[in-house]
């Protein structure tokens, strides 16, 4: 009997599945692995910047902050994304080791409420066991 387990890889869209509701449940959270770029609505939420920080101060400063503090790895002053940093292995931080679900879901960023709607490949999701690199 063949194995019904699916590899992909997270930077190969042509490896993702299309979306099926439920798939969530059963995923080892790949989506967590790709680089989460947030707006500072999401770092309000995440309560990781003040509201009185976003009225008040530069955002190129809060970046600095931010990248001091190791919360971020890039800020793109341009159209004012930051760049969520990661753990070593590629992780969301905000991803627990254990079960693989998201610690924050609540107050989760805005790309990962929409995903899988929106994102690299709208409709898909990098679904299955990850491929080893």
């Amino acid at each position: 009997m063949k194995s019904s387990i699916r590899i992909v890889d997270v930077d190969r869209l042509e490896t993702w599945s299309k979306y099926k509701a439920g798939m969530c449940d059963s995923c080892a959270a790949n989506c967590c692995t790709m680089p989460l770029e947030v707006q500072l609505p999401d770092l309000v939420r995440l309560e990781l910047v003040d509201p009185f920080e976003v009225e008040n101060v530069e955002p190129k400063l809060i970046a600095k902050r931010l990248l001091k503090a190791k919360l971020i790895d890039h800020y793109n002053p341009k159209h004012n994304i930051f760049t969520m940093a990661r753990r070593a292995g590629g992780d969301c931080n905000f991803l627990d080791k254990k079960t693989r679900r998201c610690t924050v879901y609540d107050k989760r960023p805005e790309t990962c409420r929409l995903h899988p709607k929106k994102g690299p490949k709208p409709g898909f999701c990098a679904y299955g066991n990850r491929a080893l690199s």
